[in-house]
């Protein structure tokens, strides 16, 4: 089976030029908010690049990940990775374990099987209260969303304010896959092996699963639902105003 890098990595033209408008943006943003402001990642394949970018790049912007208990065990090894490669503590933040408990004891351990609202409760305990405790604090943030990941992120600017009036970045809004996987080929960075296994967005382990040749991106996320925007809610962003 060949790997994601084997499967997507290309220099296209432009590539050099994004990096650069990428670190350019981190390092204004580490000047602006100086001890205000952190990288929320996913530990993706994109978190990864952008962790790379700062590490290599001596960038105070510390690196923080939500443990939601439901992982994979390929995406919690990449933390103590991150430690032996860049010598970066993540800051791992966890649900209320209480209320983790009193969820699943209501509703059970395949909730979010059962309804979109089910789903999105569960959403609610396991990642977006611990995301309000990893953001107290912060003017800003960095997350790695792309334009061309889908429909309802084709249109993510480098740069916006977020339904508390933080900053939050996108330095690699306007990346493509070939772009991600070609540095992560450069620069040898580490990613999670299930991006060898057709796993392009990774969540959960019960609400995640490989994609088809030629399904969305994010077509493995929540994929026994039919809505078209499936994201958890910790990225919503502002609908466009109508002309």
């Amino acid at each position: 089976m060949p790997t994601a890098i084997e499967l997507h990595a290309r220099k296209t033209r432009g590539h050099d030029a994004r990096v650069a408008h990428a670190v350019a943006l981190l390092r204004e943003a580490a000047a602006d908010h100086a001890g205000r402001i952190v990288q929320a990642t996913s530990l993706g394949v994109e978190g990864m690049v952008i962790t790379d970018l700062i590490a290599r790049h001596g960038l105070a912007i510390p690196v923080a990940t939500l443990d939601t208990g439901a992982l994979h065990a390929e995406t919690l090894a990449l933390i103590p990775r991150i430690r032996q490669r860049y010598g970066v503590e993540v800051q791992v933040f966890r649900p209320q374990q209480e209320a983790v408990m009193q969820f699943v004891g209501r509703h059970g351990s395949d909730a979010m099987y059962r309804s979109v609202e089910l789903r999105k409760n569960c959403c609610d305990v396991r990642k977006k209260e611990p995301m309000r405790r990893l953001l107290e604090g912060r003017t800003a943030w960095i997350t790695g969303l792309r334009r061309e990941q889908s429909e309802s992120r084709s249109r993510v600017p480098h740069f916006e304010l977020d339904a508390d009036s933080r900053e939050k970045f996108y330095p690699l809004a306007d990346w493509s896959e070939a772009d991600v996987w070609h540095y992560v080929a450069t620069h040898d960075v580490p990613y999670n092996p299930l991006h060898d296994q057709f796993f392009p967005s990774i969540g959960c382990a019960p609400c995640t699963r490989a994609v088809s040749l030629g399904e969305d991106h994010r077509a493995g996320r929540w994929w026994w639902e039919q809505e078209g925007a499936k994201e958890c809610g910790l990225h919503l962003r502002p609908e466009p105003i109508a002309a």
